[in-house]
């Protein structure tokens, strides 16, 4: 097998290479993303999920898909299925290599039995209170379990008895016989297996105990042959326990345990617990909110697969933790939507303009390039007419003299279209706000130059007021106001909820072609940012929701 692969180098890349010019593991190279089902997956997933599919592919390996479906209170099969298709979605495939830890139930049972009979483990009947007393902290050894040097037969029947469901949950639980002075708090006397009578969303109620994560999960790791477990620095404290139950378990191949940098990301939490918090409280609307970091939200909000590859390659591999600004996440959207995304007009805050001027009834459609930069992508019909609507902030009663757009007596250039001059301000009676233009055109400059010469410096999209399809716009932006909401001692992270995440706008003015858009296409609006037809969206009531502004507005308020 060859060890050169074209990616970029990493720590764990150089690992695997040496791995493989040593002949270890026979030249085999299989990873694993093995994610709990207790919750959707988020943008920190991704980058274990992109690693571990992709140094397998790179060295020609296989990387597994798991559930480590240990604690049956908290997982469900909507979580598993819905990490299975975002795993899909982010363009990864496991093949016949999708596991759940709950297939392993008789086998852990049965290892953790050998422990005992290796005088390795111990049925303990301390409850969880004392079993903290006993643990000692983390400048003073613990203190045995009074059950530890219980005899193998006595621990063997107790073990089978909790299986069998003779025992009230809590009343007993299996426990490594490993340390009790180690200063590793992970050593001491780690419990293995606890009484917990909850139905299953696999197993039903077949098991009333369960293993711990940290005994299942790398005997998991054993029984499907992984070579290298890679996961996150905060399971480095637990790498010791890791070798141990393995070392303890000889009939089984011991897969090496790398650990690597997570993700935090800037304005937003990537903690399940708090993520379900914001959901439950209702400060968001759901998993699937687009201001969510989770992926079903990201893509909702029109985040593409490469782009998330992208910035999963881009933020690279180390081994100490840093923050990642979002705005690295949003340039490597910006970067694959400004290839891809057609282009299209829309008006978010109208103002009415009347071309006094051009003849009442009449009609012209202009060609559009779909992509200016891109040809072959084809035009678009552009519907116009005497009424149109421009944006709002398009237009100065009294504008400065670095304001290119429309004022009165100003000329501007409606893309693709003709020169128009604002000659009148039509105001509100009883408001005074400005509600319309009277302007003029010039019938020749049609395409947007003029044939005396003359040139304008502004540029404005429109929409014609008689084909304007009728939308709804969502304005998304970051979901917090501080980068590190948690940063804050004895804080509460909801207090930097940014009130501003989210704007709704009412009665925006799109092109009339993109009625036929479907659910999850991506569009720039010209001159607005990138917007995506939301999942809910439908012909009657169209939703765009906005995936990111053209450049990044916050680093202009740093």
């Amino acid at each position: 097998m060859s060890t050169t692969v074209t990616a970029p180098s990493s720590f764990i890349r150089n690992i695997i290479t040496e791995d493989l010019q040593a002949g270890k593991n026979e030249g085999r190279v299989v990873t694993r993303f093995p994610p709990e089902p207790n919750g959707y997956l988020h943008i920190g997933h991704a980058k274990s999920i992109c690693l571990n599919f992709s140094l397998a592919g790179d060295f020609g390996g296989r990387c597994h898909l798991r559930m480590d479906d240990t604690n049956p209170e908290k997982e469900s099969d909507e979580y598993a299925e819905a990490i299975k298709e975002m795993v899909h979605w982010l363009g990864f495939e496991w093949g016949e290599h999708l596991y759940y830890a709950s297939d392993y139930y008789e086998q852990l049972y049965q290892y953790a039995a050998d422990l005992v009979k290796a005088g390795k483990a111990f049925v303990c009947s301390l409850n969880a209170e004392q079993m903290r007393e006993h643990r000692g902290t983390l400048t003073e050894p613990g203190n045995a379990s009074p059950y530890r040097e219980r005899s193998v037969e006595e621990n063997l029947d107790l073990f089978a008895r909790m299986r069998s469901g003779e025992f009230e949950d809590g009343a007993h639980t299996l426990r490594a016989k490993i340390d009790m002075a180690s200063p590793n708090m992970n050593l001491r006397d780690p419990v293995i297996y606890r009484i917990q009578r909850a139905h299953h969303y696999r197993t039903g109620d077949t098991w009333c105990i369960y293993p711990m994560y940290d005994f299942a999960h790398p005997v998991s790791d054993a029984i499907e042959g992984i070579t290298h477990s890679i996961c996150t620095l905060e399971f480095e404290d637990h790498r010791p326990l890791y070798d141990w139950f393995l070392a303890q378990l000889p009939q089984l191949p011991h897969p090496q345990q790398i650990e690597f940098a997570r993700l935090n990301l800037g304005y937003t939490v990537m903690s399940k617990r708090k993520l379900l918090e914001l959901v439950e409280k209702g400060d968001v609307q759901g998993w699937d909110d687009p201001r969510m970091p989770s992926l079903v939200g990201l893509r909702r909000r029109g985040f593409t697969p490469g782009a998330i590859r992208t910035f999963c390659e881009r933020i690279g591999v180390g081994k100490s933790d840093s923050w990642i600004d979002m705005g690295v996440l949003e340039d490597c959207v910006r970067e694959e939507l400004n290839e891809t995304a057609p282009r299209a007009m829309g008006v978010l805050n109208p103002l009415k303009v009347v071309i006094e001027n051009y003849p009442e009834g009449q009609e012209e459609t202009f060609e559009a390039p779909v992509h200016p930069q891109k040809p072959e992508m084809g035009t678009r019909t552009v519907p116009f007419s005497r009424e149109i609507y421009i944006e709002r902030d398009d237009f100065m009663e009294d504008p400065p003299k670095k304001f290119f757009r429309l004022g009165p007596g100003r000329e501007v250039r409606l893309r693709c279209a003709y020169f128009i001059k604002c000659e009148e301000v039509v105001r509100d009676e009883q408001s005074g706000e400005i509600i319309e233009l009277r302007c003029s055109y010039d019938p020749e400059t049609r395409g947007g130059s003029a044939p005396d010469g003359r040139k304008v410096k502004g540029t404005i999209h429109w929409v014609s007021a008689a084909h304007a399809l009728d939308a709804e716009v969502r304005l998304y932006d970051r979901l917090f106001t501080v980068s590190n909401p948690g940063a804050k001692s004895g804080g509460d992270y909801r207090e930097a909820l940014n009130p501003e995440s989210l704007k709704v706008l009412k009665g925006c003015k799109l092109e009339p072609g993109l009625a036929e858009a479907a659910p999850a296409s991506t569009y720039q609006f010209e001159r607005q940012g990138y917007f995506c037809v939301d999942a809910e969206s439908s012909t009657q009531a169209p939703v765009f929701n906005r995936t990111v502004t053209l450049r990044d507005s916050w680093a202009k308020q740093a």
